[in-house]
C-alpha cells in the first residue's frame, strides 16, 4: 500500500520509518525550506532515526499525497488548519487520513478531527492515531499499545490493519470526542508533571495522575463523550510516557521552565492548556490542575505558589 507522511518531524519521520518497516511504499513530505527536510534529503537521518533509501523525500505536496492511499498528518496542532485548506484543493476524497497529532486548536478549542473536517469536508474519511510510546524505544524495538478511533468503526478497523505489526498493537477507540481531548490534555499533565519534577516534589506525580484524569473525565462527559476513556490508551495509558519519561517534551518543558532552563523543542501542552481553558469556560467545568498550568506558562504566576495552592485546596470528597 503507498503511505504519504505529512510531516518530517520526530513523529513524522518515525511514522514513515515505521510504515516502510512494515512494508508499505513510502513518501516523506516536508515544507519548502524545512531545515528537517533538508537535513533528511542531505543523509536521510535526524537525531532520531536513520530512513532506509527506499523511502522517497519530497517538498512536492500536491504530488505526494496524489500517489497515497492513506494519507498520514504529523504536524503541529496548530498547523493543521492552513495544511488541511490546501489539501481540500486537490482531488483526495477517495483517500483515507490519519491524524498523528494529539491537541486542539487555539481560539476555538476545536478537536483536530473538526477542524479537518471543516477545511475539506472529509472528516468522515479521517482517523487519529493516538497513545503511548516514544520514537527512541520503538527504534530499539521495543513494542507498545496505541489507539486508533474515527467516527465510524469500519473506518478505525481499516486503518487498525493498515498500520499493525509485532511492533504496535492498536486497539479500536469507540469514543472519537474522548479520544482527541484526551490524548491532547495528556500534555497539559505532562507540563504539571515536569514542574514537580523541578521543584524535586515527584513523589505527587500520583496525586497528580489521580486528579488529572478525574477533571478531564469530567469534561469529556460535559461534551457528550464517554468519561471513562480518560482511563484508556489515550489518556492515562500514555501517562508513563508523559509524566516520566526522559524523553516526554512536555514533561522537560515543565521541568526546565521550574530551573529557568531555555527549552526549543515543540511542547504541545503549552498551545492545548490555552484551547482547554475555553473549553472550561464553555462547558463551565473546572478543571484545577489545567488553571494552575495555565496560570504558570501564560500569566507567569509563581510556580510554587500555584502548584502549592493547587495540592492543599480545601477538603472534599475524592469523588468531587
Amino acid at each position: 500500500m503507498k503511505i504519504t507522511v505529512l510531516g518530517c518531524g520526530r513523529w513524522g519521520s518515525f511514522h514513515a520509518w515505521y510504515a516502510d518497516h512494515i512494508g508499505h511504499e513510502v513518501t516523506l513530505w516536508g515544507r519548502p525550506g524545512s531545515k528537517h527536510l533538508a537535513a533528511l534529503m542531505e543523509t536521510h537521518q535526524n537525531e532520531y532515526l536513520t530512513l532506509p533509501a527506499s523511502v522517497r523525500l519530497t517538498d512536492d505536496l500536491p504530488a505526494a499525497a496524489a500517489s497515497a492511499d492513506v494519507i498520514v498528518i504529523s504536524i503541529s496542532s496548530q498547523q493543521l488548519r492552513g495544511l488541511a485548506r490546501q489539501l481540500a484543493t486537490l482531488p483526495l476524497a477517495d483517500r483515507v487520513f490519519v491524524l498523528c497529532m494529539k491537541g486542539l486548536e487555539i481560539g476555538t478549542g476545536k478537536r483536530l478531527t473538526t477542524v479537518f473536517d471543516e477545511e475539506t469536508g472529509w472528516g468522515s474519511r479521517a482517523a487519529v492515531w493516538v497513545g503511548p510510546g516514544h520514537v527512541q524505544d520503538f527504534l530499539r524495538g521495543v513494542p507498545n499499545c496505541m489507539v486508533i478511533a474515527a467516527k465510524e468503526i469500519q473506518l478505525t478497523k481499516q486503518v487498525v490493519e493498515i498500520f499493525s505489526s509485532p511492533l504496535i498493537r492498536f486497539y479500536y477507540g469507540e469514543d472519537l470526542l474522548g479520544t482527541e481531548i484526551g490524548a491532547a490534555a495528556k500534555n497539559v499533565i505532562g507540563l504539571a508533571a515536569g514542574m514537580l519534577d523541578g521543584f524535586g516534589y515527584s513523589s505527587l506525580k500520583g496525586a497528580l495522575m489521580a486528579r488529572g484524569t478525574r477533571e478531564l473525565s469530567r469534561l469529556i462527559e460535559a461534551m457528550g463523550g464517554d468519561k471513562m476513556t480518560v482511563y484508556g490508551l489515550s489518556h492515562l495509558g500514555d501517562y508513563e510516557a508523559t509524566l516520566f519519561s526522559p524523553h516526554s517534551n512536555n514533561r522537560r518543558f515543565g521541568e526546565d521552565l521550574i530551573q529557568g532552563k531555555p527549552f526549543t523543542k515543540l511542547a504541545e501542552g503549552v498551545y492545548t492548556v490555552e484551547a482547554l481553558m475555553d473549553l472550561s469556560r464553555k462547558y463551565r467545568v473546572e478543571l484545577p490542575i489545567c488553571q494552575t498550568v495555565y496560570e504558570i506558562v501564560h500569566h507567569h504566576k509563581d510556580p510554587k505558589e500555584q502548584l502549592t495552592k493547587l495540592f492543599l485546596r480545601s477538603t472534599k470528597s475524592e469523588k468531587a
